[in-house]
């Protein structure tokens, strides 16, 4: 029996800010694999080495967890005003599928870069020595988001001082600006908070009826008191990631979190949205050992939050839930701006399992409604291979 040769396609590996994932060019994608659908889901699943059910993802680029299990494909945007489209695909480890409801936050940081180092940015946008302005439509949600890439002699500057807790090395400083960040989620009727409520009571069987502030911004997410489900907020992975049963009792709240967002019209089918909504607890500030074993001062926070992604605890924070949790701050009322505290802000710093993290958002309240015009951070990001990466011929 004859065997085909696996086939290449030109490829990017990247760091951006706390994840990895790979990057493609649109045009460089098979010819099946350029529009939406089987084919292009089979050769991401296939690049990233899943569904692997020892969730090892050995046969591929993946590494096993939610934030590197990660493919983006770019091109050349279509639209006024906006230099590169985006759009990202969450791998499943496990299951064979991908899922494209939501944004990866995280990774933002590398689409500058990488369009930028693709030609998919006009040269006359790039400045030989300075910081270009990349304008990236986020397709997954249809939402604008402006990097600020630092260039020298000609190139993207990835080296730096800059540190973000979670990433091992300094690297350059990236800047993004999610603009209008609050998600217009199908089902959620485009409302910053779907229910209309700062704070809803969320029945959960099995759980108990928990306090929740349930936010479309960043990525729909939804937020509860740490110590109403029994943990204090200073929570590393370890003590979530090797619970079956608190992981279960997650699950089962962010099932019954999306029903409640109307992003899903039966819990059942939360099992094949696992990108979103997210779900994460928090608490006042508290003093405690980061992962590194960093020790996080109180007095160096305005409050704790953990947060799960693809049904585990991550090991830092979400990009995208980073601006969900800086949005909710600065909304008088949410359990994030609680916890935090209360009153007004603009910014906000959170304690995370590897660190802390500062997001900054300022909200205005519009005909009855809170609007968010955007919300600001700084990661980092650079290429750690690139080339092509190789998959047996479907």
């Amino acid at each position: 029996m004859a065997h085909k040769p696996q086939i290449r396609i030109p490829a990017t590996y990247m760091r951006g800010g706390t994840s990895k994932g790979v990057f493609f060019r649109l045009q460089d994608l098979p010819e099946a694999a350029q529009v939406p659908g089987k084919a292009r889901d089979e050769v991401l699943l296939r690049v990233i080495g899943s569904p692997d059910p020892y969730g090892k993802q050995i046969d591929g680029m993946g590494g096993a967890t939610s934030s590197t299990s990660k493919t983006v494909i770019l091109s050349a945007s279509q639209r006024a005003d906006h230099d590169v489209d985006y759009l990202f695909g969450q791998v499943s480890i496990d299951k064979a599928f991908v899922d494209w409801s939501g944004n990866c936050g995280n990774l933002s940081a590398a689409v500058g870069a990488f369009a930028i180092s693709g030609g998919l940015v006009a040269p006359a946008r790039v400045p030989r020595d300075g910081m270009a302005v990349v304008r990236i439509w986020q397709a997954n949600i249809g939402k604008t988001i402006i990097a600020h890439v630092p260039m020298t002699d000609g190139q993207v500057q990835e080296t730096g001082d800059f540190e973000l807790d979670g990433v091992t090395f300094p690297a350059a400083e990236v800047q993004l600006e999610f603009m209008d960040p609050a998600a217009e989620e199908e089902g959620a009727g485009g409302s910053m908070f779907p229910t209309g409520n700062l704070v809803d009571e969320l029945e959960v069987p099995g759980v108990g009826t928990l306090q929740a502030t349930m936010i479309n911004a960043g990525i729909p997410t939804i937020f509860i008191n740490a110590d109403a489900i029994g943990y204090t907020g200073t929570e590393l992975q370890e003590a979530i990631n090797g619970d079956p049963a608190a992981l279960a009792k997650f699950e089962a709240i962010r099932a019954h979190g999306a029903l409640r967002m109307g992003l899903i019209k039966d819990v059942s089918e939360a099992a094949t949205r696992q990108h979103t909504p997210k779900v994460a607890f928090v608490a006042p500030p508290a003093g405690y050992a980061a992962s590194s074993g960093k020790q996080v001062q109180a007095g160096d926070i305005d409050l704790l939050v953990r947060a799960l992604s693809m049904g585990k605890l991550h090991h830092a924070m979400m990009g995208t839930a980073a601006v969900a949790i800086g949005t909710a701050a600065a909304i008088p009322g949410t359990l994030v701006n609680l916890a935090a505290g209360g009153g007004e802000r603009e910014a906000v710093r959170f304690g995370h399992p590897s660190g802390t993290l500062r997001v900054g958002a300022q909200a205005t309240r519009e005909n009855g409604e809170w609007a968010v015009k955007k919300a600001i951070m700084s990661r980092s990001a650079r290429v750690l291979m690139e080339g092509w990466v190789r998959i047996p011929s479907p």
